[in-house]
């Protein structure tokens, strides 16, 4: 099994040592080329190594990890976010497909970011979900923002907006999404819940998360049904149609 060449990027030395020991003791594929303390060292390194791997902290004075990424010209390698604390743009790494791992570094969670970079690294595809973080976090609060959507051939992006619901089918969920065939992913509706912008969507029921923009005509009833723009009509479950409600407006 081919090493593969890794830099660490983190302001903090103990942050660096720490996660360096891990590495080292508990990821023998990994070569380690180069530690930096900013992001200026980080580019440069970068530029000059071409790794297969970067652990990059998110928070970083001067040039934080986010800004260093968008001053590179070549993004191919897989990237690892670390972070001290639930960062605000940890909802921007997960809808992007991107890992990252909280500080301090679980080992366990460590071998496992190593495991998914290395199967997405030998399936040799261009790095989409760096470009779509950054697009991400620049739209923050639009529905322009993209969501990458795992796939058989690798990896889907869609915008958040195009999304016209979701539904739940036991472990997986089906995104039904304007002028596309539906879309099944191995993941919960729960996790989509988390995911997708809360001012746009809303979780009418156990089974349905639903894009408010999408919604044609709202029918009363115990808890009524929504009929969405693709035809689709949609039971309202009683305890959700205060929320539903509210988020409409009404």
């Amino acid at each position: 099994m081919n090493k593969l060449q890794a830099i660490l990027i983190d302001d903090e030395s103990s942050s660096r040592n720490s996660l360096r020991q891990k590495i080292l003791a508990y990821c023998p594929g990994i070569e380690i080329v180069a530690e930096c303390e900013n992001g200026e060292d980080g580019l440069k390194a970068i530029e000059e190594k071409k790794p297969d791997i970067v652990f990059l902290d998110v928070e970083m004075p001067r040039m934080n990890g986010f800004t260093m990424l968008q001053q590179l010209k070549n993004r191919s390698f897989e990237l690892i976010f670390t972070t001290a604390y639930d960062h605000y743009a940890i909802k921007a790494i997960r809808c992007s497909a991107l890992d990252y791992l909280v500080k301090p570094v679980e080992v366990d969670e460590l071998k496992e970011s190593v495991r998914k970079a290395r199967e997405k690294r030998e399936q040799n595809t261009p790095n989409a979900r760096v470009e779509t973080l950054l697009h991400n976090l620049l739209d923050e609060k639009s529905l322009h923002s993209r969501l990458a959507i795992p796939s058989m051939e690798g990896l889907q992006f869609i915008e958040t907006g195009a999304i016209i619901y979701l539904e739940a089918k036991s472990n997986y969920t089906e995104i039904f999404v304007k002028d596309l065939p539906k879309i099944t992913v191995a993941k919960t509706l729960k996790e989509f819940d988390e995911l997708l912008p809360s001012f746009a969507f809303v979780r009418i029921h156990h089974s349905y998360l639903i894009n408010k923009n999408h919604v044609l005509k709202y029918i009363k009833g115990e808890g009524g049904q929504v009929l969405m723009c693709n035809g689709a009509m949609l039971d309202v479950a009683r305890r959700k149609k205060e929320e539903f409600m509210k988020a409409i407006g009404y």
